[in-house]
């Protein structure tokens, strides 16, 4: 009996291709898991929150984040502080008579004094006690209000009643001539009493008087006059140092004023070789505070022209239009 002997496969024999099979298809398989895992974690890095659940919210660089009730910061590169932070610590609290608290960085450093204007504005804020009313066109004697207007005498509206008088002005651009009469009303802002110390002129500008035409406001033949007021001042605009000056008779500063006593001041600057833009500074003290009101024609100067040589008109009762000052007919 003959013993089989096995036969041994030759090399190009295709039953091995099955295990070589299975060796790519592990590679395949461990190829894909690996994928897998490197997309998983591009994934997470990708997520602004980390992946965290609930995410999928973004936000700057920087913000935080909410996880579970806890707050983390996000990574950021630079930490800026903000620019209201940076201003609301170089922001200090205005002393008394200076501008008030918040008024924006402008008013930052050497601030003006707190502004009284016209017509009858309150100069209260900023902690001030008490308040300024201007009335810049007072007429206490119509026929002494005149006006210097740079237009011919047919293009100029009749006379203003005083209640008008600042439309008047402001519609012709009419600068005061002569004289210009002022009235400050000045009353306390509380139970407090305040003690109005002094008047101070002070002047903007001097120059040589308008050469414009003079217009009177009050009508020929009406009666004119009338009594020195209580509180009345001059002024000599003229003068090198012009001064706060107390009619004849009448006293001087200083003046006590709470809310329920107000004081009215009259004050009468007079011009004749100038043109002068002036305005005027309250000083005023209450207990330990103190400071300093400026009194203009609502944020601009007061403004009075010399009238010497200018060509003067008057507007007659009754009649139609400006005829030179002392004609008695109607031209």
């Amino acid at each position: 009996m003959t013993a089989e002997v096995p036969e041994i496969p030759r090399s190009d024999d295709p039953a091995p291709r099955p295990r070589a099979r299975r060796r790519t298809r592990t590679a395949v398989l461990a190829g894909i898991a690996v994928a897998a895992v490197l997309g998983g974690v591009a994934l997470a890095v990708s997520l602004p929150d980390g992946g965290a659940e609930g995410g999928g919210r973004s936000g700057p660089a920087g913000a935080a984040s909410v996880d579970g009730g806890r707050t983390a910061p996000s990574p950021s590169l630079t930490a800026t502080p903000s620019a209201s932070a940076s201003a609301s610590a170089s922001a200090s609290p205005s002393p008394s008579g200076s501008a008030p608290a918040g008024s924006g960085d402008k008013d930052r450093g050497a601030a003006p004094a707190p502004r009284a204007s016209s017509p009858g504005a309150p100069a209260g804020a900023g902690g001030v006690p008490l308040t300024v009313g201007v009335e810049a066109y007072d007429w206490p004697d119509p026929c002494s209000q005149r006006y210097l207007v740079n237009r011919p005498p047919s293009q100029v509206s009749p006379p203003p009643t005083e209640q008008d008088a600042p439309g008047w002005v402001g519609a012709l651009d009419a600068v005061s001539s002569g004289e210009q009469s002022v009235r400050l009303t000045v009353q306390g802002t509380g139970t407090e009493t305040v003690v109005v110390d002094a008047l101070t002129v002070r002047i903007a500008g001097k120059r040589s008087p308008l050469a414009w035409n003079d217009f009177a406001m009050g009508y020929p033949g009406v009666g004119c006059g009338g009594d020195v007021p209580k509180r009345a001042f001059s002024v000599a605009l003229d003068a090198a140092r012009p001064a706060v000056t107390p009619e004849s008779g009448q006293q001087d500063f200083p003046f006590k004023v709470s809310q329920s006593d107000p004081e009215v001041y009259y004050i009468t600057a007079d011009a004749s070789a100038y043109d002068v833009s002036w305005y005027l500074e309250l000083k005023w003290s209450s207990g330990s505070r103190s400071g300093t009101l400026t009194v203009d024609n609502n944020g601009r100067p007061f403004h009075t022209s010399g009238n010497n040589g200018r060509p003067a008109y008057e507007f007659p009762l009754g009649g139609e239009k400006w005829v030179p000052e002392g004609t008695t007919e109607v031209e």
